[in-house]
């Protein structure tokens, strides 16, 4: 019998062994110990973000230099502050997620930016695709599939303008010191707060 050790930043003499069996008193705590880790969300991403660039290779800059490179672009056109940090998160889980990274960055940052920066985010890999799915002999027009979509052009201005044009070793690219203070901004935003209503989209949002 291999009985693990109960792992470090825990509680094990809790009563409950099942969810089931947890006390109100017990889940109160349980809330109360989360709000200092939750706090630190934003740390984690700032911290994170570099380990992109040992992503697979084959292209003129690294996958966090990209992430730069696509949120300096979204910077300097005038985006909004949530659509920039979503430009610089956009491809945040291509690590441990490459071919649905799109929802896993999208369902990172859900509880704190619009329904339609979700949106773009989650399907930005397939409206990327334009540009080079049919050199796989897959059809490039997937997206189109979206059209009539409230965040359509939305997403295909995002990877037009921004995601398929930073791959450039010249661009003048902002480093993430410079974006640090906008991703603490969003990240310190009420989860599930009214950033994240939107009547065109479905409650179940």
């Amino acid at each position: 019998m291999n009985i693990m050790p109960p792992g470090i930043n825990t509680r094990p003499n809790e009563s409950y062994r099942k969810m089931e069996d947890g006390t109100q008193e017990e889940y109160l705590l349980l809330k109360e110990l989360a709000v200092p880790f939750k706090a630190k969300t934003a740390d984690r991403i700032l911290a994170y973000l570099p380990a992109l660039q040992h992503s697979f290779p084959g292209m003129a800059v690294d996958r966090y230099v990209h992430c730069l490179q696509t949120a300096t672009q979204a910077f300097k056109a005038g985006e909004s502050e949530e659509y920039v940090v979503a430009a610089l998160l956009h491809d945040i889980g291509d690590l441990l997620a490459p071919d649905n990274h799109g929802a896993v960055a999208a369902d990172m940052i859900k509880p704190y930016v619009s329904a339609e920066t979700h949106w773009m985010i989650v399907y930005h890999n397939l409206f990327q695709g334009y540009f080079f799915f049919h050199h796989y002999g897959k059809d490039r027009n997937m997206r189109d599939r979206f059209k009539g979509h409230p965040c359509y052009q939305m997403t295909v201005d995002f990877c037009g303008k921004y995601d398929q044009t930073a791959f450039d070793p010249n661009m003048d690219t902002m480093p993430l010191s410079a974006f640090e203070p906008m991703v603490r901004r969003v990240f310190a935003r009420e989860p599930w707060g009214p950033q994240t209503k939107n009547e065109q989209f479905p409650a179940s949002y």
